[in-house]
């Protein structure tokens, strides 16, 4: 691990954001915590928002602006922006801007949700200088210098920041590395691995499925190999200890069928198969980080994590040859 790593992981893990003058959700006057959302051109933004306006789930927090944005070059993209900001506006009563300066002098803490990261970075700098507590949708970034350099100005800004996937707090997944089946010992995660062609491979859809392996075994991976078949990716991380993780990504289903998503989880009492449910257990810690800021997930683990997905590209267009992650960080680091 890199020198300014280690410094962003320690940093974020033992200081918090104690002393600084972010206004978090257990500490303003207003009745509510303000949200706003940046990019409207995903699902999640109408999920998040029904989620978190729900009376039953008591989640203090409110969308009260959105920033529409778009990529022209991602057709899922420009064509859904449209309908989810009037959505958000008509159905929800958010307040559309015409930029994120605007957005972030309404609101006490941002949602940074564009389907593409390539805008995140340059997002994250906006919503740092206004000191507002953050959260990064899935993929943090498009590359990992974007997410290392996310991370140090976050650093040093003195900005809560961090970023997930949902797979991480779905009810199996809890359950599973709750100590119930004792150590884990290894693992499997399958799923989608859906490609963007602005993006690595594993960025846009199969972080889900990266996640889920990190969330079992733990940071620590010291190397990666990857066998790509059409339609298939099998990728195979070895841990510092000696586990292994197993990655299995489909992008082509078999006619009529549809990529399902789980994993396997080998403990040293007992085996645990489980699948992803819902965005509740992600969104409950949202609301959490907004109320304490303080990320769950320390940064190095995250920038391991996007490690792990450049270094299956890599070991994809090396023919399947083993792949060190902490030559990839080191290099990431000196890009920015």
């Amino acid at each position: 691990m890199s020198r300014f790593v280690f410094a962003v992981a320690l940093s974020f893990m033992t200081i918090g954001f104690m002393g600084t003058n972010i206004l978090l959700a257990d500490e303003q006057n207003s009745p509510v915590f303000r949200l706003g959302m940046v990019g409207l051109d995903t699902s999640h933004v109408i999920r998040f928002t029904e989620w978190l306006h729900d009376p039953q789930n008591a989640s203090g927090c409110r969308v009260v602006a959105g920033f529409p944005g778009g990529s022209p070059d991602i057709e899922s993209s420009i064509s859904r922006v449209e309908g989810y900001t009037n959505e958000l506006r008509e159905k929800h009563g958010v307040e559309i801007v015409a930029n994120v300066e605007e957005l972030c002098s309404k609101v006490d803490g941002v949602l940074i949700t564009s389907v593409d990261g390539r805008p995140h970075l340059e997002y994250a700098k906006i919503v740092f200088a206004a000191r507002k507590p953050v959260f990064i949708d899935k993929p943090m970034a498009a590359s990992l210098p974007d997410v290392i350099e996310i991370f140090r100005l976050a650093k040093e800004g003195g900005i809560p920041c961090w970023s997930s996937s949902s797979f991480r707090y779905s009810k199996n997944m809890l359950e599973a590395t709750s100590g119930k089946i004792g150590t884990i010992l290894g693992g499997i995660t399958y799923g989608p691995c859906h490609r963007e062609p602005h993006h690595p491979d594993l960025y846009w859809y199969g972080i889900h499925t990266a996640e889920a392996l990190y969330t079992l075994m733990g940071p620590g991976c010291v190397s990666v190999t990857r066998t790509y078949s059409d339609g298939t990716d099998v990728i195979v991380g070895t841990w510092k200890d000696g586990r292994l993780g197993i990655f299995r990504g489909g992008s082509s289903p078999a006619p009529g069928q549809s990529l399902k998503a789980g994993f396997i989880a080998f403990g040293s009492e007992d085996v645990y198969h489980g699948q992803p449910d819902n965005y509740d257990g992600l969104l409950r810690e949202i609301v959490k980080f907004f109320q304490t800021g303080r990320p769950p997930i320390a940064p190095a683990e995250t920038i391991e994590l996007f490690a792990f997905m450049s270094a299956a590209d890599e070991s994809k267009a090396k023919g399947g040859a083993s792949v060190e992650l902490r030559p990839l960080i080191e290099q990431a680091s000196a890009a920015k």
